[in-house]
């Protein structure tokens, strides 16, 4: 059961003002993020992409796409190792194939939602198999514990392949033959089925099987690209984070004489306390380290004067990113040039956060970035550049000058957007570049990260640090 909101106070939805954020924890006396609501959402947005793209089923081995269909998830280091997998069968519950032992047995316990085919009544759970409850019955087999059950349930072990040296062919016929049994049993078998990565092995096992293969990344794309209201609240939450962790650095750990890696350290440790659940990376850059800009920590010593960049990237509460960029002065005033740099990012930055409203398009955006080498080499830099965001850092659409001008896509409310701009320019001594995380609202853009920005340089406005003019009219 999920309940309604009463906004009449509040004057807008809750997941619209960035200023009201839930708690990460649960409680009896208020009603945050459902998380029961959460996974059926995505769930249903899954299976409404399919039938767009007319997919009998999905076939899943990115960690993010498996959890965003099942809930699942065991640690990041198993997101993209294909050790794990998930079938989404048109007409049917997902299907996690969890890597076996203590791993699936932990799957069990965590993921209640997903035993659609288990309980007392063995026989009405398992289609088309009465024959093998019956002689677990006969036999007195623990029906949770049974092989040959788990074999029908929503969750069963995963044929692992990879790194199996000359088993491979051997083991990923194993594990498309395991995920054959689902599509028979929902009679899809010889229909388009969508996936999302393969490996030539793998591929090779699909041909073996006469399994119709196509891509299914446009499908997953499509669905996560559109955050549910849920999804926001929790993106919110890491931007909270994400700004407690900014604020330290400026005011408590830029001080000369601190290396590059000792300010990622405390950030780590900050944000872990936090809540987070991992910390992707931290990107600190300091004096000459920002002009090429140097996009990791060293061991560098940070000194009097110079222009540090920090860009955070971190997985928040229940797997949201929080990505986002902030470029600070350590122990001096900015100059006069560097302001001028400073304003130049932050206003080609506001620009193209301007366009982020529904109907407008990638170009609308693309076109209010600085040109550089998108433009030069017609590729992507990251550099000038916005990406959606969400249970993975790049998600669904990225929006650059190299390709979106030309091959515009449009842009819709509850797309959420990373967006970032640089000033790039040759001989400089140091530089700057800034990132903002920002939702797109009915009627335009909504800015979830509140850090504020240099007074020195964007004082002047008339919100310094949380919106450019431009988004005051």
């Amino acid at each position: 059961m999920s309940y309604e909101l009463d906004h009449a106070f509040l004057g807008k939805p809750h997941h619209q003002l960035p200023r009201r954020v839930y708690p990460a924890q649960g409680c009896d006396w208020q009603y945050r993020v459902d998380y029961e609501r959460l996974r059926k959402q995505r769930l249903q947005k899954a299976r409404e992409q399919m039938e767009i793209h007319d997919l009998g089923a999905l076939v899943l081995y990115a960690g993010a796409n498996i959890r965003y269909i099942t809930g699942s998830y065991q640690g990041n280091w198993k997101y993209n190792i294909n050790i794990r997998y998930a079938v989404l069968p048109r007409g049917g519950d997902p299907i996690l194939f969890e890597t076996a032992g203590s791993d699936m047995q932990c799957a069990r316990i965590d993921l209640p939602w997903m035993h659609k085919t288990r309980g007392s009544n063995i026989a009405e759970g398992l289609k088309g198999s009465a024959a093998i409850a019956a002689g677990a019955k006969e036999r007195k087999i623990d029906p949770l514990n049974d092989p040959g059950l788990m074999m029908r349930d929503n969750i069963r072990p995963a044929m692992t392949w990879q790194w199996a040296e000359s088993a491979v062919p051997y083991m990923a016929e194993r594990m498309v033959a395991s995920i054959y049994e689902v599509l028979k049993e929902y009679g899809v078998e010889k229909e388009r089925i969508g996936v999302d990565n393969l490996d030539i092995p793998s591929l090779e096992a699909f041909q073996k099987f006469k399994i119709n293969i196509v891509n299914g990344w446009p499908a997953m794309s499509a669905a996560r690209v559109v955050k549910t209201i849920d999804e926001i609240e929790l993106l919110k939450q890491s931007s909270t984070i994400g700004d407690a962790a900014m604020w330290h650095i400026k005011h408590e750990w830029l001080k000369p004489g601190v290396t590059e890696r000792q300010i990622e350290a405390k950030v780590h440790e900050l944000m872990l306390r936090l809540g987070c659940e991992i910390i992707y990376d931290i990107i600190v850059a300091s004096g000459g380290n920002t002009s090429p800009y140097r996009r990791w920590a060293t061991d560098k010593i940070i000194r009097q004067g110079d222009l540090v960049i920090v860009d955070i990237n971190a997985v928040g509460p229940s797997g949201y990113f929080i990505d986002y960029v902030r470029c600070f002065k350590c122990a001096a005033k900015m100059t006069q040039k560097e302001i001028d740099l400073y304003k130049q990012t932050y206003d080609s930055m506001y620009a193209g956060i301007e366009m982020l409203k529904p109907g407008n398009s990638t170009a609308d955006v693309a076109a209010k970035f600085p040109e550089y080498d998108d433009d030069t080499y017609g590729t992507v830099t990251l550099q000038q550049f916005a990406h959606s965001i969400g249970i993975t850092l790049y998600e669904g659409m990225w929006i650059s000058r190299a390709y979106s001008l030309s091959q515009p896509a449009e842009i819709k409310e509850n797309m959420y957007f990373a967006i970032e701009t640089f000033a790039g320019h040759p001989e400089l001594e140091q530089t700057t570049r800034l990132e903002e995380n920002v939702l797109v609202g009915p009627t335009g853009p909504i800015v979830f990260t509140l850090m504020e920005h240099m007074e020195e340089a964007v004082g002047n406005y008339d919100r310094p640090g949380l919106h450019h003019p431009s988004l005051l009219k």
